[in-house]
């Protein structure tokens, strides 16, 4: 090898050379951004469009479809969904991931552009986004005073608070939860109204005209210039009621005649609760593209300075970081790659029996793994769980090539060669196989790298990293490694140990190895001498392995469990925000009776399910180790407990929001979906496991069908429109003006019903219209509302939605007890045996569709990674045949990955498929070392049995050594002792499990499949 020779002879050349590596991978190190997954851009644009006071049907037909069928005529679209609610539409369209999300976005705009104009007035503008996943609240921070009232709190955080924390660096938005907010109220007063003969639109008017300021130009002379100004606004709420709003025989009529004006706070339609108390909460996102932990304590560093300057009758507490889970995950990840670093050296060191061996081995770790950062730095990567997680499992492979390295020069070393002829033959002698190991295992982490979809944007970084890393460790093994063993020779390389009872402890070590090789060497004979019999059992183990496939189950992703929870549920639809409060709070008074919770932050009507009867409970438990249980064993005692609080239908009781299983229901006609809808739940809950069953088909809410008789109307000059100018403002209230306050504020001026007068249906009833026609003296006249309306009293829907231009009705449930894929399936079983008729059909979404999707890509990756592997070795050995007994290993890992997932109680899901991709290019490792050594006694002039013994005697150290790190170096990842640590655990576990049993397999079959395929080559040769 020409580059072990460059080294060896040019020491401190490559001393230089990792020193290099060291320092820029610290260098890279500080710079490297921490998060927790690797950031994606998610190519899907979101459009929602507030039309205060509709019906959901209204905003479906008004708003939700215009905008469907405008912008379904853009090309890469891969979804069209949308919700309608009362008073807002949202639209969510899904591009293809090769479609970049800037163009995404303004082709959206320019669409909704077209379609703007059609839009009714009092339509508000559509707000266009580009959504992210990570468009969620990073951290929320909770507000309450003993002493000031929620609207002064309010007051103060609105134009403080909010203020001081979105200047923080990185962070997009802050959003009140739980605000009162100051506001000019204008409550009319319709029996004053039809007194005056004044309509409710020349009161909005004449508010507009007058509580305003309009430029009026300059007075120029030669000295200066003077703007003039016309100062309409009031200085006083109260100066409101002298505001002029319309006469009557020749008197003025002031809107204090007709309407009471209040310096109040407008109508709260959120709720914010911490442990049952009404509390002002702030979610604050971050921007696009920013670091979430940096975002973060920037935060808190804010919060810490005004606890201090706001005094003590205001507190504010942290109460949701999403930083924290990332702190924990990425610290457990760093964790268990020293914990798993540590472990390999100390198995490195008890096959060298040397200190000094072990040093120059180790030095490969450090240095691969810093330089790696130097990698990650040059391609944006940041140190994400995934990025960590690749370093965790690099451990006992980035040691490898050293220790396969080393111990060939020690073996030269014994043959009583100079250090320096030992390094430069054992590295040559080896080098090959080094080399096809590494490039084994590169051919397996590209393509997983490479994957479809959007699993394999979250692993891109994921192969990138793993490939990086054992690239580098076999650079560092042909430079360091010969270096150093030539410039500093080893005196256990010559059968010295160290005195004392750490080298009597070496020695038993050794002499236990050597009776492993010669009982390694006796069942190696056996098997030649019954090849028939060794290649059945590998056979049948193989297929055997298949038969604990149904013990294990399956999901897409297991759930990282932290010391935190999530609970959704909902009231009666049509219930008020003070009734879901009750009920919310009841919910939390329940869940703090147990000893794990440590707090209980809610909100109502927040959030994507828009309804005064919605609400989410965030649970924070207690310290793990101040806990017997974890949210795991809490969530079907929660289920039980919250179960029995009448008037409360759980939807969600889990680690997060997103619920596991997803089905859509689509056709034409919400009838006759409402029909499959109920067929379709009745069934579901017969399914085992399967719990938290929710649809987004809720009873009809309450309405009142207001219906203009057309005939009666135009004979009094009223029109449809003229009666919903009028209802519009009364009933859902219209900020027609802003008044500035003393402290330079702007305050809406909101004109509307007093509550009281808007209660019920006789309200409504009472109510009048005001003409065209006008009375002897000129004065419009007024006509009840009953007289040209009938007030019908009916039920629509609370929420609509859309899918592919089609109604739609999503089903979704969360599992316990049972994997995520065995309840899928039964899921699946059930939508089949429903008899759709034609127009309607069923779409599986949540995890099942990313299973079924990702599974696809991971057999793609796998189907990859053996061509590759095939590719190298073939090249690498210089025959069609021999490569085929190397991969005869490949199948055999699966009888221990199904074994070690059942001891573990993990699932088959994305990570332990990954790593059993991953086995593909280890496993071959071992079986590449015996068949080099094979071929190169046997060019020696070696008989094939004795040559394959042989190999068994020299090579099974080595490959005991590589095996039992990287087995050690992934133990701490495979056990999953830190909090949240359950998520990728199944890699290691999977990992661990197909390395122990493919190498008591592989070293005993591969000799045997060799032995097959080279009489055969001597058959081919001879016919030949």
């Amino acid at each position: 090898m020409w580059l072990a020779r460059v080294s060896i002879r040019n020491p401190v050349f490559a001393t230089m050379m990792m020193v290099a590596f060291v320092v820029l991978g610290l260098f890279s190190y500080q710079r490297l951004q921490v998060d927790q997954f690797p950031a994606i851009d998610f190519p899907i644009v979101v459009v929602s469009t507030s039309y205060p006071g509709a019906a959901p049907e209204s905003v479906e037909t008004e708003v939700t479809r215009p905008i469907e069928e405008q912008v379904n005529t853009i090309s890469g679209i891969k979804n069209l969904s949308s919700r309608s609610y009362e008073g807002q539409s949202v639209v969510i369209i899904e591009f293809d991931l090769s479609v970049d999300s800037s163009r995404a976005v303004q082709d959206v705009r320019e669409k909704v552009a077209i379609v703007k104009p059609r839009f009714r007035k009092e339509i508000k503008e559509p707000g266009i986004t580009r959504y992210d996943p990570a468009d969620v609240p990073i951290i929320s921070v909770a507000i309450t005073s003993t002493q000031r009232p929620m609207r002064e709190l309010t007051t103060l955080a609105d134009q403080v608070i909010k203020k001081r924390l979105e200047n923080v660096p990185g962070v997009g938005q802050v959003t009140l939860v739980g605000g009162i907010k100051r506001e000019i109220k204008i409550a009319l007063r319709p029996a004053d109204l039809e007194g005056f003969g004044i309509s409710v639109d020349q009161v909005l008017q004449a508010i507009r005209d007058e509580n305003a300021e309009y430029p009026a130009g300059t007075l120029t002379s030669r000295d200066q210039e003077q703007v003039v100004q016309i100062e309409g606004r009031f200085k006083r709420p109260a100066d409101f009621e002298r505001l002029v709003v319309g006469r009557r025989g020749g008197q003025i009529v002031y809107l204090g005649q007709v309407a009471t004006i209040t310096d109040g706070a407008q109508e709260q339609d959120t709720l914010a609760l911490l442990n049952g108390q009404r509390t002002l909460a702030f979610d604050v996102l971050k921007a696009q593209g920013q670091n979430t932990i940096a975002v973060a304590d920037g935060v808190r560093q804010v919060v810490e300075g005004l606890r201090t300057e706001l005094g003590s009758d205001v507190k504010l507490e942290i109460i949701k970081d999403s930083a924290r889970a990332i702190r924990v995950g990425v610290d457990n990840v760093r964790r268990t790659l020293i914990e798993g670093a540590v472990l390999t050296v100390i198995i490195v060191f008890l096959f060298l029996n040397s200190w000094r061996s072990t040093v120059i081995t180790g030095l490969t770790l450090p240095i691969s793994v810093i330089g790696t950062f130097l990698f990650m730095n040059i391609f944006g990567f940041t140190l994400n769980m995934l990025t960590l997680m690749a370093l965790s499992l690099c451990v006992g492979l980035l040691i490898d090539d050293a220790i396969v390295v080393r111990e060939n020069i020690v073996r030269h070393a014994q043959m009583g060669k100079s250090p320096r002829q030992a390094a430069e033959d054992g590295t040559s002698e080896i080098g090959l196989a080094v080399l096809a190991t590494t490039f084994s295992i590169v051919a397996v982490f590209l393509p997983v790298g490479f994957m479809g979809g959007i699993i394999g944007r979250f692993f891109f970084q994921f192969g990138l990293t793993v490939a990086a890393a054992v690239l580098i460790s076999m650079f560092v093994s042909f430079t360091l490694d010969p270096m150093l063993s030539s410039v500093w020779p080893d005196p256990a390389s010559h059968g010295k140990l160290p005195g004392g009872r750490l080298g009597k402890m070496l020695a038993r070590f050794s002499a236990m190895n050597d009776s492993v090789t010669r009982a390694y060497q006796r069942m190696l004979a056996w098997s030649l001498a019954h090849r028939l019999a060794t290649v059945l059992l590998a056979v049948v183990t193989f297929f055997g392995s298949f038969a604990l496939v149904p013990l294990l189950g399956s999901e897409f992703l297991p759930q990282g469990h932290y010391s935190e929870g999530v609970v959704q549920f909902h009231t009666p639809v049509g219930s008020s925000l003070e009734y879901t409060e009750a009920k919310t709070r009841q919910v939390s008074d329940a869940l703090r009776e147990m000893p794990e919770v440590d707090y209980v932050y809610s909100t109502v009507n927040t959030g994507a399910t828009l309804g005064k009867n919605y609400a989410t409970s965030y649970i924070h438990l207690v310290d793990r180790e101040h806990r017997e249980r974890g949210l795991q064993e809490l969530t079907p005692l929660i289920r039980e407990r919250l179960g029995a609080i009448n008037g409360v239908t759980v939807t969600n009781v889990a680690a997060a929001a997103q619920k596991t299983l997803q089905a859509s229901l689509q056709g034409p006609n919400l009838d006759e979906l409402s029909r499959y809808n109920d067929m379709v739940q009745q069934r579901l809950r017969t399914i085992p496991g399967l719990v938290d069953l929710d649809s987004s088909l809720k009873p009809a809410k309450p309405t009142i069908a207001v219906r203009i008789k057309r005939e009666a109307a135009a004979d009094v000059g009223v029109g449809v429109a003229q009666v919903a100018a009028l209802l519009r403002p009364l009933l859902a209230g219209e900020a027609v003006s802003s008044w500035r306050g003393p402290d330079d504020e702007y305050y809406d001026v909101n004109v509307r019903l007093d509550r009281n007068d808007r209660a019920n249906l006789d309200d409504l009833m009472q109510l009048s219209v005001t003409t065209t026609q006008t009375d002897a003296n000129g004065v419009a006249r007024v006509v009840p509302l009953r007289q040209i309306a009938d007030l019908v009293p009916s039920v629509g829907p609370s929420q609509i939605n859309r899918r592919a231009l089609n109604r739609e009705v999503e089903i979704t449930a969360n599992t316990q007890g049972r994997s995520a894929g065995d309840v899928s399936t039964d899921v699946a079983t059930v939508l089949q045996s429903i008899p759709w008729q034609p127009g309607y059909s069923y779409k599986l979404g949540g995890s099942t569709r990313d299973m079924q999707e990702s599974f696809g890509y991971a057999v793609a990756a796998l189907g990859l990674a053996v061509i590759f592997i095939y590719m190298i070795l073939a090249s690498q050995f210089g025959s069609f045949l021999q490569p085929l007994a190397i991969m005869s290993s490949l199948p055999l890992t699966l009888i221990g990955v199904f074994a070690s997932l059942l001891l573990f109680g993990s699932t088959l899901n994305i990570l332990s498929i990954i790593g059993f991709i991953m086995l593909m290019g280890l496993v071959t490792k071992n079986a590449i070392l015996l068949i080099d050594f094979i071929n190169h006694a046997r060019r020696g002039g070696m008989e094939r049995t004795q040559a394959i013994l042989e190999a068994a005697k020299v090579r099974l150290r080595p490959i005991l050594m590589t095996t039992l790190a990287m087995i050690f170096g992934m133990v701490p990842l495979a056990l999953g002792l830190g909090e949240g640590s359950e998520q990728s655990a199944p890699m290691g576990q999977a990992v661990i499990g197909g390395i122990i049993t493919s190498s008591l397999l592989t070293l005993v079959v591969v000799p045997v499949i060799y032995t097959y395929l080279d009489d055969f080559a001597a058959r081919w040769r001879r016919r030949e």
